[in-house]
């Protein structure tokens, strides 16, 4: 029995000597028992989660279907704990029946591959288990954010501003278009929605959806937000923004917040941002840009143009866990604002925990500006990577993905059956395979519903090989294509080429 168990049944014996203590399997781990549980798990994870996920020969995933994996899993929860050795098998199992989204031939999400020095910073996040809301508990994370925001907002050309890190990016947005109603109206946080006129929102047609998710949980309500058309690549038209604020006006609605988009989910679009800032000013609204995919960006210069404009907006979000690959989850909005907005906005004023006489500068407990109270500690694994690579080090891996995604491109180019939807902006290539059997008959009435089926069924066989995994959907009048997302330094040539040779294997049946 363990000194921990032992402890316990003492205690209770003394207390009520018919009182025993648990029994030994639902007992807790004694301090040396749970380092060397803790060891032999971490050997399991370095193998399993990182060095065969990174493999090239090793499978994306190990598919299974909902029931098989419920059965191999045993995830029911009962009533005695486990044995050591059965908890590692359980370790083993999830990162086995997992998908290995650091693997070089995941192109399925916005994000990919691994940075050791990130994964450093998250483990030592987790293991140190803290909250951001106070220095008197997060002394260094409290100033490691002050810095990694201050560096964010000058890469902007802010000098001053503000700015926190958020729980993903549409959380970020949401923080955007709350600040900006305050801004507007900042009787909203004491008198409710009465208090306000009804609001109008803009956005494109190809932003992300936690635009309308984020309208809706503040009560300005989806049927406010107007959706500003798109050319051909995805990026907003100026002047159908113009004409959509007339229309709300004509409605008596009140405008108070655009939404810009750098690098749109699927074509990866950059809106024109100096023309929307100039609609803005004009209409004195608040200019959101949401760069959660786009933002990373600005530590290029070969590719930084794309954001131009970008100092001319009131905030923007931004997801360093996207193609900076600091890890899920890392994201921030920054504001140019310099009036304390964001605490005038969210603060509650808890005394038990921002006490004004404490021993400490205030200013330094950052709490209030969260609508959360519990906040992660989210700016490390980026603070980690930022020192261990630098700025060049980053702006390396941004101009790597571009390199990357230029040789895909070409190569695309050359094989038949392979149609881009539009030449690519940034590094998502969004691109039909048409297998033999439809080629040459584009004009026959059942060809669009034909090409349609055809991305699902090759994701389907590639996702139960395992080979690899890309993304695909329908846009607008648009069937299914397919969205490769070409993100990580870990990939090669190679790895491209394999791409489009296992595409055209997958497909050339069907």
């Amino acid at each position: 029995m363990s000194t921990t168990v032992s402890k316990e049944c003492n205690m209770s014996n003394g207390v009520n000597g018919d009182h025993h203590g648990p029994e030994p399997d639902q007992a807790e781990l004694s301090r040396s028992e749970g380092e060397l549980f803790l060891s032999e798990a971490f050997k399991i994870i370095v193998e399993e989660a990182v060095h065969k996920a990174t493999d090239v020969k090793e499978k994306v995933c190990e598919w299974k279907d909902p029931e098989e994996l419920r059965a191999l899993m045993d995830l029911e929860l009962g009533e005695h704990g486990e044995s050591q050795q059965q908890l590692l098998k359980r370790v083993r199992d999830v990162a086995k029946y997992s998908v290995k989204t650091n693997h070089p031939r995941f192109f399925n999400q916005l994000f990919s591959g691994v940075d050791y020095h990130a994964l450093t910073g998250r483990l030592l996040t987790e293991t140190l288990n803290t909250s951001q809301y106070t220095y008197e508990v997060a002394p260094v994370f409290v100033l490691m954010e002050d810095v990694v925001l201050r560096k964010l907002r000058s890469l902007v050309g802010w000098s001053e501003g503000d700015g926190i890190f958020c729980p993903g990016g549409s959380v970020s947005n949401m923080y955007a278009m709350n600040i900006a109603r305050y801004w507007a109206f900042p009787q909203v946080k004491t008198q409710g929605l009465w208090a306000v006129p009804r609001l109008a929102v803009f956005t494109s047609q190809e932003s992300h959806y936690s635009m309308k998710k984020s309208a809706a949980f503040l009560g300005i309500g989806t049927e406010n937000i107007y959706h500003v058309k798109v050319d051909e690549s995805g990026r907003m038209i100026p002047e159908d923004l113009e004409a959509k604020i007339v229309h709300a006006k004509s409605q008596d609605a009140v405008p108070f917040f655009v939404n810009a988009t750098a690098g749109t989910t699927v074509q990866g679009a950059f809106d024109p941002l100096n023309r929307i800032a100039d609609i803005s000013e004009r209409n004195g609204m608040w200019m959101h840009v949401d760069a959660a995919w786009g933002g990373s960006v600005l530590f290029s210069k070969k590719h930084k143009h794309l954001l131009t404009g970008l100092e001319r907006a009131n905030s923007f979000t931004w997801n360093p866990h996207k193609m900076l690959m600091a890890g899920l989850q890392c994201s921030v909005i920054l504001m140019r604002d310099t009036t304390n907005l964001l605490m005038r906005c969210h603060c509650a004023n808890a005394t038990y925990l921002f006490q004004q006489d404490k021993f400490y500068d205030m200013s330094l407990d950052t709490g209030d500006k969260s609508v959360q109270c519990g906040r992660k500690v989210d700016c490390l694994k980026l603070w980690l990577m930022w020192k261990a690579i630098g700025s060049q080090g980053l702006a390396n891996r941004v101009d790597t993905a571009f390199a990357n995604t230029r040789y895909f491109v070409e190569e695309l180019k050359k094989r038949e059956g392979f149609q881009l939807v539009s030449e690519p902006q940034f590094v998502n290539v969004c691109f039909w395979f048409i297998p033999p059997s439809l080629r040459g008959k584009e004009n026959s009435a059942d060809y669009q519903d034909k090409l349609a089926k055809v991305a699902p069924l090759i994701k389907e066989r590639m996702v139960k090989k395992g080979s690899m995994m890309v993304g695909y959907q329908p846009l607008d009048s648009r069937v299914n294509f397919f969205r490769m997302v070409i993100l990580s330094p870990q990939l090669t040539h190679s790895d491209l080429d394999f791409f489009l040779n296992e595409t055209e294997r997958l497909g050339e049946d069907l």
